[in-house]
């Protein structure tokens, strides 16, 4: 029998129609010779739905038809129980729609790919391509992110953070730090977004004061750091695990703006959206071979150091004016799985998404040597347990 991958996407996320996007090119890249695929729509309301008709994107152009044609389903968070279960119990025979073998997460932002989805998947002990709780959540916060890449002695810009409630209640503080520390212009940001959203340039407290505004409206972390004026942005991905990978060639995005947009990633200057692959790019970046070398290490680097797993970019900030490099933010499940770049590489997109399945079947190898309990009931030792352990609650 094929090995069948569930493909999760969708979401409860302001990324959901690139997760719908990115997940329509990684199962259409599939080898179906080898695997069987099950596609696994999470609506923005949270429910899972399955079905042939999520693999036409077309079709998500009228949601409530699209719907109509498929089948509601859960997964029970039981370790063990790998299969996808009809919600609508039939009168008759099983309730269970199909068993997945592996999972491959194709989810975008806040609520999916920040650890909160991988926990869910943990719970139920079934393997999965891509990070682990920790490293997504890490790696979608950019303030912790940015704090263990810098304890590591991987360079970042200079930032001040702070939270929504902080912001009211002690604004001009925030502001004189903001000020003392970073000096304008800079950029501000939610801690927990991808995709450009809520992001904004400030060039001077009645700006910093309005982006902030607009910026907490989508987290309630927010980080402002220095903005970079002779700036050059440079992605470059990574593959494998945090103890053997790879990184790709680089890509320069070309944006239209100070700030890379929305429609500078997914829309490629065209009316329809059509994925990371379609904004415009130059790739390999026109950069010195030191250079390249170096952010190749450094994406490497905060791969290993966040202990990420499966395919990530890592997104860099070059200063035109002193030649530093910094690590802006990583992308644990990046738009269109950067097949693009890994084509570029010489990998291509079916093998790329082979590799994501022989990873998250290793990974789950080597977890199932590690002891995650003991097999002894101290209730039954002899004499038992009388009274209570000490500073427990029975």
């Amino acid at each position: 029998m094929k090995t069948n991958i569930g493909v999760f996407f969708g979401g409860r996320s302001t990324e959901h129609e690139i997760s719908v996007i990115s997940a329509s090119q990684a199962m259409a890249a599939i080898d179906r010779d080898k695997y069987d695929v099950t596609p696994v729509y999470i609506s923005k309301q949270g429910r899972y739905y399955t079905g042939e008709a999520l693999m036409d994107i077309g079709n998500y152009k009228d949601l409530t038809s699209l719907l109509e044609k498929c089948v509601q389903v859960y997964m029970e968070p039981s370790y063990g129980d790998y299969n996808l279960y009809k919600v609508k119990k039939p009168l008759f025979g099983s309730n269970v729609l199909t068993r997945l073998d592996v999972v491959i997460p194709v989810l975008h932002g806040s609520n999916v790919e920040d650890g909160i989805f991988e926990g869910v998947l943990e719970t139920i002990g079934i393997p999965y391509a891509g990070c682990n709780t920790l490293a997504s959540a890490n790696g979608m916060d950019k303030i912790t992110m940015k704090m263990i890449l810098r304890e590591c002695g991987v360079p970042v810009i200079d930032f001040v953070w702070f939270t929504d409630k902080e912001w009211f209640s002690k604004r001009d503080e925030l502001i004189s730090r903001i000020e003392d520390k970073i000096g304008y212009p800079v950029i501000v940001k939610p801690s927990n977004l991808g995709s450009s959203v809520g992001i904004g340039r400030a060039a001077d407290r009645s700006q910093l004061i309005e982006k902030v505004n607009e910026a907490e409206k989508y987290s309630s972390r927010l980080i402002v750091e220095h903005m970079v004026d002779s700036i050059q942005e440079i992605n470059c991905s990574v593959l494998g695990d945090c103890d053997e990978y790879q990184s790709s060639v680089l890509e320069e995005p070309i944006k239209s703006a100070e700030i890379l947009s929305y429609e500078d990633k997914y829309m490629g200057g065209t009316k329809g959206a059509k994925g990371m692959q379609a904004s415009q790019k130059r790739i390999p970046a026109d950069l010195p071979e030191d250079v390249t070398k170096r952010i190749r290490f450094l994406a490497g680097e905060t791969f290993r150091v966040l202990g990420c797993h499966g395919v990530s970019r890592i997104d860099f900030i070059l200063d035109g004016d002193n030649g530093n490099i910094y690590v802006n933010e990583i992308n644990t499940i990046p738009g269109s799985l950067s097949f693009y770049l890994w084509e570029a590489t010489g990998i291509p997109f079916t093998e790329l998404m082979d590799r994501l399945v022989r990873l998250a079947l290793k990974r789950k190898r080597e977890q199932g040597q590690k002891i995650v309990s003991y097999d002894r009931n101290i209730f039954a030792l002899s004499g038992g347990v009388k009274g209570g352990v000490k500073g427990s609650k029975l």
